[in-house]
C-alpha cells in the first residue's frame, strides 16, 4: 500500500506501490473527547499530564518505525530544479547532435549546412518546444518524480509524442523538415534525458538515506490501518514518505498506545500521536506537514475525506488516500467516476492467456542466448567442482514447478556429496539462519571451498537454464520450493505454483537469504498477480547488480 495522485504511477518491482481516491470508506468522522480550552484532544497529551502540557506536543524531528529522522519539507522545487536543468543539458546535447554528425550516409541536410540560420532557428524552436513538453506531460510532477517506473514513461511518452507531431506536421503541411530530428536529436535526446533522470534519481535516493528531502506526512484513520500504512511505509524509504506523526481514533487512547518512557508521549508502533480525527488539517499545519495520508477506515468515511479536502484547499499540503489495496501494481488499477464517486476498478492478474505465450518465448529465447554466451564458463566451473571435492560436478534435486508438478532442478554442486543426510543433524543443533520454513545457515559446513565462491556470487545456479529451455521454470519467478515447503504452505502462499519457478524473482533481488518466510511469500505472490515483461526486464537488471555485490547470500 503506498501514496500517490494517479493510480497509473503504481509500481510493479515490487509490492511497494501506489493507488490513490478512495473515498468510499464507510462511516463518518469520529469525534474525539477534548480538554477546556484546549485545541488537543486530552487522551493525546502525554501520560501523567493534563491540559497545561501543550509544550510536550511540539513538532518532533525523529520518527520512529525505521523511517527518516530528519524531515525536509519543499523538497519537490529543489529537485525539480535540478530535474529541469539535467534535461536542458541533454536537451541542447541532442540539437547540437543534429548539427554535427556528418558520417558518410548519416549526413543530413541540417549537419551539411550545420550554420544555416533558418536549421538553427527551427532546432531552437524544437528545443523549446521539448522542454515544455516534458513538463506539460507531467514526468516532474511531485508525484511521479524519485520513485517508481512512471517518471520515466511520462518522460519518454511526452519524447516521441512530440517528435510524432512533428513528422506528421511535416508530411500534412509538406514541410520537408530535417530527417536528422527524429534519426538523431530525438534517441539522442532520449538516451541523455534517461541517463540524466537516472544519475538524478540515485543523487536523491543517497539524500534520502540521510533523511533528506522527504514529504512530512501525518497519516490518519484508527489503530490497525495507521499501522499497516506505516509498515508499508517503512518497506520503502527511499519513496520519499517520512511520517511526522499520526491521527488516530479517540476510542484508542489509552490501552491500545504505546507510551513512550522519556517523554510520556503516546506513540503507534514508535511515531508521535499528534491528535485525533476532527482537527486534521489544523494538526498538519500546527506540525508543519506537507502530506496528509488518510487510510482506508469507517473512522473516517466519505464527508470526513470531503471537508478535509476543502479545508486543505486553501493550503499547499497534499491529500493523499491509502485503500485497502495491498500487492497491486499501478497498471491494473484503474479509476472511473461514477456519480460523483471514484470507482477503483483492479484488472485481473497477468499471468494467464497470451501473456504466458510471450513470457514463454522471452524465456526461451533469453535463455538461449545465455547458454551459448556463457557456454565457456560452464566448462571452466564444472572443471573447478571436479578437481577441488570428491563427487558429481552437478546437484539434481526435485523441486515442485507449475501447478505443483515435481522437475529435477540443476545446480552446479557447491556442497559435500553428503549433504542430505547431515541436514537433520544440523536442524538438531538449532544453528537455522533461515526463515522458519526455509533451512539457512551462515557458515554451513557441508559447503565446499569451491561453493561458498559459487554461492557468493549465484554461479551454481547458471545451469538452471538448461530447466528454462526445458520448460521446468523461467528465467524470473518465484522461487523453485521444495516438496517438504509445499507441504506447509497455506492458501496465499499457494498461488506461486500458478506460473513456473524462476532463476531469480522479487525475493533475489530483495534480500535473498536474509528475508523472513512471510516477505518472501508477499514478494512472490506479488510477482505472480503482477506479471509483466517491463518487471522481467527489470528484475533481470536488479538481479546482475544484487549478484555482484553478493549481497544477501549465504
Amino acid at each position: 500500500m503506498t501514496l500517490g495522485v494517479d493510480p497509473s504511477s503504481q509500481t510493479g518491482p515490487s509490492p511497494l506501490d501506489e493507488v490513490t481516491n478512495l473515498t468510499s470508506a464507510v462511516g463518518s468522522g469520529a469525534g474525539s473527547e477534548r480538554s477546556q480550552g484546549s485545541a488537543i484532544p486530552k487522551w493525546v497529551m502525554p501520560y501523567g499530564h493534563g491540559t497545561d502540557s501543550d509544550s510536550a506536543l511540539l513538532p518532533v524531528a525523529g520518527v520512529g518505525h525505521g523511517l527518516s529522522p530528519v524531515l525536509n519539507g519543499g523538497w519537490v522545487e529543489k529537485y525539480r530544479l535540478r530535474l529541469v536543468i539535467g534535461d536542458l543539458i541533454g536537451v541542447v546535447w541532442a540539437a547540437v547532435g543534429a548539427h554535427m554528425v556528418h558520417v558518410g550516409s548519416f549526413s543530413s541536410r541540417v549537419s551539411r549546412d550545420p550554420a544555416s540560420i533558418p536549421f538553427i532557428a527551427l532546432t531552437i524552436f524544437l528545443s523549446i518546444t521539448w522542454m515544455l513538453a516534458l513538463h506539460w506531460g507531467g514526468s516532474r510532477d511531485a508525484e511521479v518524480i524519485g520513485h517508481g517506473p512512471e517518471e520515466y514513461k511520462r518522460l519518454v511518452q511526452t519524447s516521441f509524442g512530440l517528435f510524432g507531431l512533428v513528422a506528421i506536421c511535416s508530411y500534412v503541411f509538406d514541410l520537408h523538415l530535417p530527417r536528422a530530428y527524429v534519426l538523431v536529436t530525438l534517441p539522442a535526446g532520449l538516451i541523455a534525458l534517461l541517463a540524466s533522470r537516472f544519475i538524478w534519481r540515485r543523487w536523491l535516493h543517497a539524500r534520502r538515506r540521510n533523511g533528506e528531502f522527504m514529504s512530512k506526512v501525518l497519516v490518519v484513520g484508527n489503530l490497525r490501518t495507521v499501522r499497516e500504512l506505516l509498515t508499508d511505509l517503512n518497506r520503502a524509504p527511499l519513496a520519499g514518505y517520512g511520517v511526522l506523526g499520526v491521527s488516530v481514533t479517540a476510542s484508542s487512547a489509552v490501552e491500545d498506545l504505546d507510551i513512550d518512557p522519556l517523554t510520556g508521549r503516546r506513540m503507534v508502533d514508535g511515531v508521535p500521536v499528534l491528535g485525533g480525527l476532527e482537527d486534521v488539517a489544523a494538526t498538519a499545519q500546527a506540525f508543519g506537514a506537507d502530506t496528509v495520508a488518510v487510510t482506508s477506515s469507517a473512522s473516517f468515511g466519505p464527508a470526513a475525506v470531503r471537508r478535509l479536502s476543502w479545508e486543505l484547499e486553501k493550503t499547499d499540503i497534499q491529500l493523499v488516500l491509502a485503500p485497502a489495496l495491498t500487492n497491486i501494481a499501478g497498471p491494473r488499477v484503474h479509476t472511473k467516476p461514477v456519480a460523483g464517486l471514484p470507482l477503483i476498478h483492479v484488472d485481473r492478474p497477468t499471468y494467464r492467456g497470451a501473456n504466458r505465450i510471450v513470457k514463454r518465448s522471452f524465456d526461451v529465447v533469453g535463455s538461449l542466448l545465455l547458454l551459448l554466451l556463457f557456454s565457456p564458463l560452464f566448462v571452466v566451473l564444472m572443471a573447478s567442482v571436479k578437481l577441488t571435492s570428491p563427487g558429481p560436478a552437478f546437484f539434481r534435486q526435485e523441486r515442485v514447478g507449475l501447478g505443483g508438478k515435481t522437475f529435477r532442478m540443476i545446480k552446479f554442486r557447491s556442497m559435500v556429496v553428503d549433504a542430505e543426510a547431515r541436514l537433520a543433524e544440523l536442524k538438531s543443533q538449532q544453528q537455522d539462519a533461515g526463515n522458519g520454513t526455509l533451512f539457512k545457515m551462515k557458515n554451513d559446513p557441508r559447503i565446499t571451498s569451491i561453493g561458498r565462491f559459487l554461492r557468493r556470487f549465484s554461479l551454481d545456479e547458471l545451469t538452471q537454464l538448461f530447466n528454462v529451455v526445458k520448460g521446468d521454470m523461467s528465467l524470473v519467478g518465484p522461487r523453485p520450493p521444495l516438496m517438504d515447503e509445499v507441504a506447509t504452505y497455506h492458501a496465499e502462499a499457494k498461488l506461486r505454483l500458478l506460473v513456473r519457478p524462476g532463476m531469480t524473482g522479487l525475493w533475489q533481488v530483495s534480500g535473498r537469504s536474509t528475508l523472513s518466510w512471510e516477505d518472501t511469500v508477499r514478494l512472490d505472490t506479488y510477482y505472480v498477480e503482477n506479471w509483466s515483461l517491463t518487471s522481467d526486464l527489470v528484475i533481470l537488471w536488479k538481479t546482475a547488480k544484487a549478484v555482484l555485490s553478493s549481497s544477501g547470500a549465504f
